[in-house]
C-alpha cells in the first residue's frame, strides 16, 4: 500500500534500478512506461497548472479546480521519484503524476482493497502462460526463418501466422495481467468506482476524498486506472480500430493524448499514421516494426470506407454475417501485422508478406478500392448499421 506521507524519504522509497527488465526484452517491447513517456505526460500536466493559475490570475478570484490538476509543481526529487517508481517500471502500466501523487496522498490506505482484486484479475494467468508455451513450442517462429519453410504449400504457410500471433498475444496477456497485479498489490491505481477512472488517464468525474476509515471502507472500488489490456475483447472485438484500443490500454490514451491530437493533419487515417509512425519509432529501428505498425492505416482506411459505403445496405442478418467476416477478417489482419513485429528484419518479414502475395495488403487496398466506389451512406444509415463489438455478444464501446 502507498503510504499517506510525503516527506522526503517517501519518495525515495520508490526508486529502483532503471535497466532491470524481463530476460531477453527490452523494457519497452512488453510496454514499459519510460522515462520520455512519464516525462512528456508530467509536462503536460504542469502545462495545465500554470494555464489555470494564469486564468485565476486573470478572473481575479478563486475557484474549484479542474479535474486532475495537480496541487503544485512537483521538485526534482518529486519528478526522479515518479520518473522510477517500481510500480511498473519492467512490463507498465503507464501511469500519469496525478495517478501517483494520489497513491502516496490515499488517506485510508488500508481501506482500499487489493487481494480480491488481484486475485480476480490474476487468475487467467496460468492458463495463458500454459498456451504460450504450447503455442511456441508447437509453432516455433524461429522456422519462418528456414528455406525449408517456404518448400511448404500455401495454405500451410497462410496458416502459420494465426498460432505466431497467438503466442504473441498469450506472451503478452501474461506479462500485462502480472503487471497490474504489482499495482494492486500496492494499492496503487485504486479510485472509487464512481470516479469512472479510465486506462492511463486517470478519473473522469468528480469523488470527494472519504473523511474517515468507515466512510473509506464502505465505498467501492477499482483498478481501471491501471488497466494495461482487455483479453476479450482485444481477441473478439469486430474492428482493427477497437481492437487497438483494447491493447496495452495505457499506453493507447498516451499516444491519442500526446500524439494523435498533436498530429499535423486533419484527416483520422493520416492521424492514425502519425501516430503508428510514432509508436514503430518508440518499439525501436528495426524495419519489421515500420512494416507493421504503417500498414494498420490501410486497414483503418479499408474498413472504415468499406463499412460505411455497404454494411447499412444489409439487413439484420446480413449485417450479423458481416460482423462475423470483419472479426475473422481483423485477426487474420493482425495475424498478418504481427510476422513483422517479430521476425524484425526487412528481409524476413517481406519474404513472409511476399510468400502469402501480401494478401492483407491486397485486401485492403481492395475493400478501400470497393468503398470509394460505392460511396458512403446516408449519416442516419451508417448509424443505425453501427456494428457489435463481437460476434459473441456486448455492445459497441462508444467514443
Amino acid at each position: 500500500m502507498g503510504g499517506s506521507s510525503r516527506g522526503p524519504g517517501a519518495h525515495l522509497v520508490h526508486l529502483w534500478p532503471p535497466h532491470f527488465a524481463f530476460p531477453g526484452h527490452h523494457p519497452w517491447d512488453l510496454g514499459a512506461h519510460s522515462g520520455p513517456a512519464l516525462l512528456v505526460s508530467l509536462a503536460s500536466e504542469v502545462q495545465d497548472l500554470h494555464v489555470a493559475q494564469r486564468k485565476e490570475m486573470a478572473s481575479g478570484f478563486s475557484k474549484e479546480p479542474p479535474l486532475g490538476l495537480l496541487p503544485d509543481v512537483p521538485s526534482l526529487m518529486e519528478t526522479l521519484s515518479y520518473s522510477y517508481c517500481y510500480v511498473g517500471i519492467m512490463t507498465g502500466p503507464f501511469f500519469r503524476y496525478r495517478t501517483y501523487l494520489d497513491w502516496l496522498e490515499q488517506p485510508f490506505p488500508g481501506a482500499v482493497p487489493s487481494l480480491r482484486p488481484l486475485l480476480r484479475r490474476a487468475w487467467p494467468a496460468p492458463l495463458f502462460g500454459l498456451l504460450f508455451l504450447l503455442s511456441s513450442h508447437l509453432f516455433p517462429l524461429e522456422a519462418v526463418r528456414e528455406d525449408a519453410f517456404y518448400a511448404r504449400p500455401l495454405p500451410a504457410r497462410l496458416f502459420y501466422m494465426v498460432p505466431v500471433f497467438f503466442a504473441f498475444r498469450m506472451r503478452f496477456y501474461v506479462a500485462w495481467i502480472a503487471a497490474e497485479c504489482g499495482c494492486i498489490a500496492a494499492g496503487f491505481g485504486a479510485y472509487p468506482v464512481a470516479a469512472k477512472a479510465r486506462a492511463g488517464g486517470g478519473p473522469t468525474l468528480q469523488c470527494p476524498p472519504p473523511s474517515s476509515p468507515e466512510m473509506a471502507a464502505s465505498l467501492e472500488y477499482d483498478y481501471e486506472a491501471i488497466r494495461n489490456i482487455d483479453c476479450y475483447n482485444t481477441d473478439f472485438c469486430v474492428r482493427v480500430r477497437e481492437g487497438m484500443r483494447y491493447w496495452n490500454m495505457t499506453v493507447q490514451w498516451w499516444l491519442a493524448q500526446y500524439i494523435y491530437k498533436s498530429a499535423p493533419a486533419r484527416s483520422y487515417v493520416l492521424r492514425s499514421a502519425w501516430t503508428m509512425l510514432l509508436s514503430a519509432y518508440w518499439h525501436g529501428l528495426h524495419p519489421g516494426y515500420y512494416l507493421s505498425f504503417l500498414t494498420i492505416p490501410l486497414c483503418l482506411a479499408a474498413e472504415r470506407q468499406l463499412e460505411s459505403a455497404l454494411r447499412w445496405r444489409l439487413g439484420p442478418g446480413g449485417q450479423k454475417a458481416w460482423d462475423w467476416a470483419h472479426w475473422f477478417l481483423k485477426m487474420r489482419a493482425y495475424d498478418y501485422m504481427c510476422m513483422g513485429f517479430v521476425l524484425l528484419s526487412l528481409r524476413d518479414t517481406l519474404r513472409y508478406w511476399a510468400s502469402v502475395y501480401f494478401c492483407i495488403h491486397v485486401l485492403a487496398l481492395a475493400a478501400l478500392g470497393l468503398g470509394l466506389a460505392l460511396g458512403r451512406g446516408g449519416p442516419g444509415r451508417r448509424k443505425s448499421g453501427a456494428p457489435a463489438p463481437s460476434p459473441a455478444s456486448g455492445k459497441l464501446r462508444e467514443e
